[in-house]
């Protein structure tokens, strides 16, 4: 079975953000998305280091030190855009003000909840930061991630085996694969990319997946 790009799929999130969103992008992999959302649309970006309407990626030599993301990263900012202080930041987050999060993963379970932080993973930030907030404060949590580990496990999982950050709170998955809609019933898919197959996805995930999704959705808003 064939996937698509990082950069790809960072495309396929942004084409599901409606316009008017209040949207916070987790470090890492989900910062791309904000390189896709097109000027039709009036998606104002979050940042929990206190600024709200952050840009794309800055050109090479248009770096202002002064503007980053919670994960470092240099940003732009577009017209309107604020700063504030760090609380009032996280009072946005804790008090349901933004209408959607992307996150990336470690492990989804079935159920929805979502495990992206941990102390012993190679690589990773050794503290939960922000994602707690972020994860039940958000209208909707979307989750960005490769579908297998790099030794080929399914980061879906029945049940989550690293740290929890949220219980419940995950709405989509989208992966290199198809993206995932999280149901009463569990994972069911919402679309294919490439030549994958549903019966395909089983296999690599090990767990029962429900077929398409056919009615519309806003990606299981709570």
């Amino acid at each position: 079975m064939s996937a698509i790009s990082r950069q790809e799929l960072a495309q396929r999130i942004a084409d599901d953000i409606p316009s008017g969103s209040y949207v916070n992008l987790g470090i890492g992999a989900p910062t791309l998305v904000a390189n896709y959302l097109t000027e039709d649309r009036e998606v104002v970006l979050h940042t929990e280091n206190g600024m709200l309407g952050t840009g794309p990626a800055p050109e090479p030599g248009q770096v202002d030190p002064d503007l980053i993301n919670a994960g470092k990263q240099a940003v732009t900012a577009v017209a309107g855009a604020a700063y504030f202080h760090h609380a009032d930041s996280f009072g946005m987050m804790r008090g349901g003000h933004l209408d959607i999060c992307v996150l990336g993963a470690f492990q989804v379970a079935a159920n929805g909840d979502l495990a992206n932080w941990s102390t012993g993973a190679p690589g990773a930030i050794p503290a939960v930061g922000g994602a707690m907030d972020l994860a039940i404060g958000a209208k909707q949590l979307y989750v960005m991630t490769d579908l297998l580990t790099k030794k080929g496990e399914s980061k879906l999982v029945a049940s989550c085996s690293y740290p929890l950050t949220g219980l419940g709170c995950v709405s989509r998955v989208y992966t290199d694969y198809a993206v995932f809609d999280v149901t009463d019933d569990g994972f069911a898919v919402r679309e294919l990319f490439g030549d994958t197959t549903i019966d395909g996805l089983r296999d690599l995930v090990g767990l029962p997946i429900a077929d398409f999704i056919t009615t519309p959705s806003s990606g299981g808003e709570r």
